[in-house]
C-alpha cells in the first residue's frame, strides 16, 4: 500500500507561482508512475500532469503545457508540481496519485492510490 499526502497549496494572485508536494509512505514508489489530477468546484476531476516512474517521460494536459512542471525525487518519495504564471482557471482541488504498476496514463480510474487533495485559488 502507499499513502499519498499533498501540501502546498494556497491561494495566489493570476500570473503567481505555487509549488505543490506530494509524499508518499507505506513503501517506496519509486517504480510508480505517478500523475496529478485537478476538480474544480461543480466538474469532474480532470487529467493536469503525468510522471513515468523513471521520471522519463512526462505528459501535460494543454491546459497546463508550458505553465506546469512535474517531477519526482525518489530518494524523497516525493513527487512535486511547479505551477507557474496561475490563471484564475487553475483554481481547483489538486490531487496526487499513483499507479500500482504499468506506465502513466491520462485516464484517473487507472490510478491505484490517491491522495486526500489541496486547494488551490487563484485570484484575478
Amino acid at each position: 500500500q502507499v499513502q499519498l499526502v499533498e501540501s502546498g497549496g494556497g491561494l495566489v494572485q493570476a500570473g503567481g507561482s505555487l509549488r505543490l508536494s506530494c509524499a508518499a509512505s507505506g513503501r517506496t514508489f519509486a517504480t510508480n508512475a505517478v500523475a496529478w489530477f485537478r476538480q474544480a468546484s461543480g466538474k469532474e476531476r480532470e487529467f493536469a500532469a503525468a510522471l513515468s516512474w523513471s521520471g522519463a517521460n512526462t505528459n501535460y494536459a494543454d491546459s497546463v503545457k508550458g505553465r506546469f512542471i512535474i517531477s519526482r525525487d525518489n530518494a524523497k518519495n516525493t513527487v512535486y508540481l511547479q505551477m507557474n504564471s496561475l490563471k484564475p482557471e487553475d483554481t481547483a482541488v489538486y490531487f496526487c496519485a499513483a499507479k500500482h504498476w504499468g506506465s502513466s496514463s491520462v485516464y484517473a480510474p487507472q490510478y491505484d492510490y490517491w491522495g486526500q487533495g489541496t486547494q488551490v485559488t487563484v485570484s484575478s
